[in-house]
């Protein structure tokens, strides 16, 4: 097996998870060594078309740039230019199984969106919620026209130990002392589907073993509340986060307004707040996983032993 990303977050519990079933992992990506156990590495930057004389019986992709702000090019360059490198490298080297690990912000409009589903049609490219949704859904474009076997999978909200991304940043925040909590004028309370990247591996390589193809939504499908869930961490924690109350549309504008002068003067250095940030706080983002389920077997693990093994985690660092 080829892992693109296999430095990762995901691309680390796969790599982990794929030599635990007795698959031999090539892995890919851009630091001189690895940074987990595989059998064999390859240092590369997929910017660049790939050339390395292996064969392989399947190729999970899992390498992005997932940061939550970024350049436009970079997004581009490390979403869509590296995914053509990867695809055109199988093309060449016997067509083997392509498992696409995409994102369900593809899906993603600045409104509440519930029971969402693997038909559920993505806002055209123009419509998109951010340059990574962008470039995620053009990813998924060029993998639907691979002529050998493909599966695209999109993960929601991934979260557990060796996260960066998602909950450490919510706890970073609640310790500088200022989490806001985004007030709508209809009161909705949001709900939200959260993903344990162990269920994340466990269906990448689930859907690569059974040689399942299309597309499948990701998810344990266990709604939360999402300022509750947020709230009971911090608490667990002993994180006394103020959390004042800020109106989404106030936040939008300010949000808005910190993308365009990281665009103008400061490279693209990463905002404070972002409009996509605002938008997964305030609005609701549900899916239906009983075709994933159906497909692929429950979730291996819940929200709930997740978020025991984080905060022991966070405890003990």
């Amino acid at each position: 097996m080829l892992l693109t990303g296999s430095n990762g977050f995901i691309g680390r519990r796969i790599a982990a998870d794929a030599a635990a079933r007795g698959w031999q992992v090539v892995g890919l990506g851009r630091k001189p060594q690895p940074s987990t156990d595989v059998a064999e590495y390859v240092s590369h930057d997929l910017r660049s078309p790939l050339t390395a004389d292996i064969e392989v019986d399947a190729v999970i992709h899992a390498a992005a740039l997932a940061s939550p702000w970024a350049s436009p090019d970079d997004y581009q360059r490390d979403n869509v230019d590296a995914t053509r490198h990867v695809l055109q490298w199988a093309d060449t080297h016997g067509r083997p199984r392509i498992a696409y690990v995409s994102s369900s912000s593809v899906l993603y409009r600045d409104a509440d969106q519930l029971d969402l589903t693997e038909k559920s049609p993505p806002p055209p490219d123009v419509e998109q919620i951010s340059s990574y949704s962008r470039t995620k859904l053009q990813g998924e474009l060029l993998v639907r026209a691979y002529e050998g076997e493909w599966v695209i999978l999109r993960p929601r909200a991934v979260f557990g130990t060796g996260d960066t991304v998602l909950l450490p940043r919510v706890v970073a925040a609640a310790r500088r002392g200022v989490l806001p909590r985004f007030v709508r004028r209809d009161g909705h309370v949001v709900r939200c589907d959260l993903t344990p990247v162990d269920s994340v591996s466990h269906y990448v390589l689930e859907a690569v073993a059974q040689g399942v193809t299309g597309v499948l939504n990701v998810t344990n499908g266990e709604a939360v509340e999402l300022n509750g869930f947020v709230d009971d961490v911090l608490a667990r924690l002993g994180i006394g986060a103020r959390r004042p109350r800020v109106p989404v549309g106030l936040a939008m504008a300010l949000a808005g307004a910190a993308e365009r002068l990281s665009g103008l003067v400061a490279h693209y250095a990463e905002p404070p707040i972002t409009r996509f940030g605002v938008s997964m706080f305030a609005r609701s983002k549900t899916f239906d996983a009983s075709g994933l389920h159906a497909a692929l077997g429950p979730a291996p693990v819940s929200i709930a032993d997740t978020v025991n093994a984080l905060v022991e985690q966070w405890r003990v660092g």
